[in-house]
């Protein structure tokens, strides 16, 4: 992990065509804005772990209604 210190409106470029900019600092918080091409996909990673367990979740659930289904099967 690469780490940086910047101030409010200073910016860091990844791979000439993403612009990170730290836009305001309070006492808890940093507010980024994120200028990207728009087939870049930014997603929050709260929201990307949320997404993996509910997809885990759903396989799990999934594979246990296949089960049931097949063991149905054999008895019928």
């Amino acid at each position: 992990m690469l780490v940086v210190t910047r101030k409010q409106d200073e910016s860091l470029i990844i791979s000439d065509n993403i612009e990170v900019t730290v836009l305001e600092v309070t006492k808890d918080k940093v507010k980024i804005g994120i200028s990207a091409p728009k087939e870049v996909k930014i997603i929050r990673s709260e929201l990307k772990d949320a997404r993996q367990t509910n997809e885990m979740a759903a396989n799990s659930s999934g594979s246990a209604i296949a089960e049931l289904l097949r063991s149905h099967k054999q008895e019928g």
